[in-house]
Order: C-alpha cells, then structure tokens, then sequence
C-alpha cells in the first residue's frame, strides 16, 4: 500500500456525471469516504445508487469528473491497471452471492485472491481464518448448495475482506435474506468496521441506512442529503 493511498479518502469524486447516450444518471456528484467509514448510498430504485457502485468499484468510468479509489485516479488507469486495482483493494458482497457452486465454501473464499500472486497454501490458510472470522470455520468443507442463504452470504463476506481491502463495497447485502439472517450479516459487517474495515453498504432498505453512522442520500443522479460523521484520515 502507498502512502498516498493511506493518506487519501478511500473514496474521492469530485464533478461525476455518467451519460449513456443521451441520458444523464449521473449529475456533478461530489462523494468522499475516509478510511474506517461505515456508510449507506441510499436511493429508490432509478436513483443512480447503483451507476454510483459501479464506478466505485471500477466496473465503469465516468462520463466526465474525477473518480479516485484508494487514492488512484481511476479514469488514469488502463483495463489492466483497473484490475489490479479491484484485486489489491476492492472487496465486493452482491445481494445473490455469486459464489462457484461446485467449489466448497473455503476454496470459494481462497479463489478471491487468485490474483494476489499467493500459492495456493496460503490462499486457503487465509481463506480459512476469514471464515471463522464470520463465524463459519465449521462449514468451510460445504458446497453453496449446502449452505443456507444467510450462511451464503456470509461465505461472500469472508471472500470480500480475506485479502483485507481498503474498501468493501455491499450491494445490497441482505436483500435476498430473511430477517434474523440479514441481521447477522449486518452484525458482521459491523464488527468488521470497529475492526477498522471501510465499508459502504449500498441499500433501499431506509431502516438499514439509519442504523449506520453516515447516510449518503442519491436521488435523481444527485446527492441530497449526506448525514454523519466522516472520520478523519
């Protein structure tokens, strides 16, 4: 990790706009996100939330404006760059999991760092640790079809912070759960933030968003409203 990466805001945009032909989703927005937040991007359906993930995460480029992660400007960065960048720094939770269904539970947690230049010993040594971490050592040997989708969702958890990113990025963690296992995946992602993890949930649900100590409000591309604390470097 870089100096200038543990100086800077792990998130940094500044004038964003995202066009896809003639229709704007994106308009000016101004974001950052200092390392050890734990925030929602919150929106209805159509509010951008999800354009503002994707060029977050890396996965699309701005129209115009500067997006900076983990202090690299990211409309710098070739294809290759972008994914060494995602790799070294990135973590993602997607609200379906997008777990191998016929790898077990610690090889689809040691696969997230199949680009972190580790033998293959030592991914699944971390990979187990990060599942005991989310409190799932036991199941590591289970395939998803075995698993239950709370214990799923937790697996992607363990995937995400295994190489222990800047940033984990959560599209809708619990959207595809019942109650009592969204609430133990939130529970999780909250001891992973006093951790020191920085993490944004990206959500809907409005009841999520007030429980975390920053709420990033988007609606129509822009943001609205911006509540809590952001911690300083």
């Amino acid at each position: 990790m870089t100096n200038e990466s543990v100086m800077s805001p792990v998130i940094s945009l500044a004038g964003v706009v995202k066009s896809y032909g003639d229709l704007t989703v994106l308009h000016g927005v101004d974001l950052h996100v200092e390392r050890g937040e734990l925030a929602a991007i919150v929106g209805p359906s159509g509010s951008g939330k999800s354009t503002l993930l994707n060029l977050i995460g890396t996965l699309d480029r701005a129209t115009s404006g500067t997006v900076r992660v983990a202090g690299r400007d990211v409309g710098a960065l070739n294809d290759q760059q972008l994914s060494a960048l995602r790799a070294r720094h990135l973590g993602f939770i997607f609200q379906q999991y997008h777990l191998a269904p016929g790898r077990s539970a610690l090889d689809n947690v040691a696969d997230g760092m199949l680009y972190a230049g580790l033998p293959q010993s030592e991914r699944r040594k971390r990979a187990a640790s990060a599942l005991e971490r989310v409190g799932l050592g036991h199941r590591a040997g289970h395939r998803p079809c075995e698993l239950s989708g709370g214990e799923k969702q937790r697996v992607a958890v363990a995937r995400a912070v295994v190489g222990e990113p800047d940033l984990i990025l959560a599209d809708e963690p619990t959207g595809a759960l019942d109650t009592k296992s969204g609430e133990a995946v939130m529970g999780i992602l909250r001891d992973l933030n006093a951790d020191g993890a920085t993490i944004v949930i990206i959500t809907h649900d409005q009841a999520i968003a007030a429980s975390l100590p920053r709420q990033v409000r988007v609606r129509d591309g822009q943001v609205i409203d911006d509540r809590g604390p952001v911690i300083a470097a």
